[in-house]
């Protein structure tokens, strides 16, 4: 893996104490990143023995202390907790008097920009929104896996400048985000990461069910050539039966579903939708044969006539595979 490029001295901004709280699997690489970066890691807070562990191996002899006392250390402190804890946790910090006038405080949630910050900044903190657009693992790995990732930015104006050169420091890309704009950033960000990792143990598993011994092994180039395709060409890679407008061959897929996986079937009739929906607009699906596929994943997949066309699904052209 390529390391992350950090910028030469003179265009460091000051060194800065770094604190962390919340050491699940983001706070600590983000800080160990910093430190390569020439910042320096004062404190760290986590509950669970797993938070512990990180800690302890991202950022060896940087002391667990409570929030408080990371706020007290730090200059910049990264508030790496679940989204949901986010505004308890600042209002908290606020009320007991942990902020500082002037303290850098960064949250790491795709969600919000700084308005959640709002309490801390009327108490004088600068708030800063840096969300890496990539799944963590907990490990070291994270740290090497900062180089060239994208970060959503998003800041007071005046702040722009300083919270850019802090995702430049620890390897990252920064992508300026507006305020408004983080909510669907982040359930575009869900719908390409979080599903596809559903999408991808969904079809392992019914793999598996039909005897291939290795589903990785084989889905690994297909799925591999599908991304780099959808990258490159958007809708225009799209293939398989619905795009095909193959729909006996869609209504085979739903009954092997319902006998073998009935748990799957909603999902696969909802994406078979979508995808007739987009080829249908790209011109890829002919409206001839998506008037027969669309009545079939209306009707939850089962054909009319009860059977498939001899004609494989209504097509007259041989089609392309």
């Amino acid at each position: 893996m390529n390391a992350p490029q950090h910028p030469e001295p003179k265009d460091r901004p000051a060194r800065l104490a770094v604190g962390v709280i919340g050491a699940g699997r983001v706070g600590p690489a983000l800080a160990a990143a910093l430190q390569l970066a020439g910042h320096r890691p004062v404190a760290v807070s986590g509950v669970s023995e797993a938070s512990i562990r990180r800690a302890t191996a991202l950022l060896p002899d940087v002391p667990l202390v409570p929030p408080a006392e990371v706020m007290a250390r730090a200059d910049l402190v990264l508030l790496t907790v679940p989204d949901d804890a986010l505004p308890g946790l600042v209002t908290g910090l606020v009320e007991t008097g942990a902020v500082r006038p002037g303290q850098l405080l960064v949250h790491t949630s795709g969600r919000y920009g700084t308005a959640v910050l709002d309490p801390a900044r009327r108490a004088g903190a600068l708030p800063l929104a840096l969300h890496p657009a990539m799944t963590f693992t907990g490990t070291a790995v994270d740290v090497q896996r900062l180089a060239g990732c994208s970060f959503g930015v998003t800041s007071p104006g005046e702040l722009r400048m300083a919270a850019e050169a802090l995702v430049i420091e620890m390897g990252g890309e920064p992508e300026w985000i507006e305020e408004a704009a983080r909510p669907l950033y982040h359930a575009a960000l869900a719908i390409g990461a979080n599903h596809l990792v559903t999408l991808v143990a969904q079809s392992m598993e019914l793999l598996r069910a039909a005897g291939v011994e290795s589903p990785d092994r084989m889905l690994g180039p297909l799925l591999g050539a599908a991304l780099d395709n959808a990258l490159r060409s958007g809708d225009a890679a799209l293939t398989g039966p619905v795009a095909r407008g193959d729909a006996g061959t869609v209504a085979a897929h739903v009954a092997e579903l319902r006998k073998h996986a009935p748990q799957s079937v909603a999902g696969y009739l909802a994406m078979a939708r979508m995808t007739a929906d987009r080829a249908l607009a790209h011109g890829l699906l002919k409206p001839e044969l998506a008037e027969d596929l669309l009545g079939v994943l209306a009707d939850g997949g089962h054909r009319p006539d009860g059977g498939h066309r001899a004609d494989g699904g209504g097509r007259t052209d041989g089609g392309d595979q």
